[in-house]
């Protein structure tokens, strides 16, 4: 199993610090670097400036917003990342949530997973360089009637082929992302559940894409602390959950939410939700059980986090993204060589 770290999104207070830790990642030989974006800070212009500054490690966008870009402007981004870097570069691609996609972009959350697919098809066939055409019910190129005509992309990639991953949570779109990607980018991944929540659909998309999981990248990400006083630990954490699980989308259309409750926290999932979207954010976040906070993220000592690593690894993640918590870039930069040490007493080095 490999070690990935995700930035989360430029602009939330740790970006002086931010560049230091892909550094120290690298150094550490961390495979990837992820970098996200909602409606604030762009990845792409983030990981330019993270491939620019380092030399081994693996960039990734987690995720290019679907909404955000056609499929040929997401191509085009995606070869320029992979020549500047020298093939360093890993297409992360999602949907968004109705929130950002309608009030942001303008764009309507309507058949998520159709869209995902001929967003797919076109990014796939653009980067090989062959001429564009395509005729779709979401996008038809070049369009009909018009000046247009079949472009090819004149940047030559690093690859022939960029590996390709969608973030996914519901079974659906697990099953879609196991055929037609790479890999999957996960969020509040529980070892306990991943089998039933996740695994299980990835590989029937497999299966049914005629592929076994044999390289396909499983990559969740965990916030990780280290310490000895778990529940302390956990309490960092409340707020985060208490806005993904109650806060993040709709009542009807909260993704995170639903996952929860799959994983058996029906209940409590409902209250979170309740008290969040009532204004209680404090409320929402005391609701949240210890269980589900240390089940969705690696806390504790070295030897607790190999444990957990252990897990994860024997559950069918390959890479394990983490999101290194801390007030100062020392604490930051502790917690990454605790997550290379904790790999190495787990056996997955």
């Amino acid at each position: 199993m490999r070690l990935g770290i995700n930035l989360g999104y430029w602009g939330a207070g740790m970006d002086a610090d931010n560049l230091a830790v892909a550094q120290e990642a690298d150094r550490l030989g961390y495979a990837v670097c992820w970098a996200a974006e909602a409606y604030g800070s762009d990845a792409p212009t983030v990981l330019s400036w993270v491939a620019a500054q380092t030399e081994r490690i693996d960039i990734g966008s987690a995720i290019l917003q679907i909404p955000a870009r056609t499929p040929a402007m997401t191509a085009m981004t995606a070869a320029t990342l992979d020549s500047l870097s020298g093939g360093r570069f890993r297409l992360g691609l999602g949907v968004s949530g109705p929130q950002v996609s309608e009030g942001w972009y303008g764009v309507k959350f309507d058949k998520p997973l159709a869209r995902t697919r001929e967003y797919v098809d076109i990014v796939r066939k653009a980067m090989t360089r062959e001429r564009l055409s395509y005729e779709g019910e979401h996008w038809t190129l070049p369009l009909p009637g018009g000046p247009g005509k079949p472009l090819k992309l004149t940047v030559h990639p690093q690859r022939e082929h960029i590996p390709l991953y969608i973030a996914a949570i519901g079974p659906k779109n697990l099953q879609q992302t196991g055929e037609i990607a790479d890999g999957a980018l996960l969020i509040f991944p529980s070892a306990d559940h991943l089998e039933e929540t996740a695994v299980s659909h990835l590989r029937a998309g497999r299966e049914k894409a005629g592929k076994t999981m044999e390289g396909f990248d499983v990559c969740p990400t965990l916030p990780l602390a280290v310490g000895e006083d778990v529940g302390a630990l956990a309490d960092m954490f409340r707020p985060y959950t208490a806005l993904y699980v109650g806060g993040m989308g709709s009542r009807k259309q909260n993704f995170y939410n639903q996952l929860a409750r799959r994983m058996g926290y029906e209940k409590e999932a409902a209250e979170i939700q309740d008290k969040y979207l009532s204004g209680d954010k404090d409320g929402a976040a005391e609701a949240i059980p210890q269980q589900l906070i240390d089940q969705t993220t690696l806390l504790g000592s070295v030897e607790r986090i190999a444990e957990r690593m252990q897990a994860y690894a024997a559950a069918g993640v390959t890479t394990l993204t983490l999101a290194p918590a801390g007030f100062t870039l020392a604490d930051r930069v502790a917690s990454l060589r605790a997550g290379t040490e904790a790999l190495e007493r787990a056996g997955l080095a």
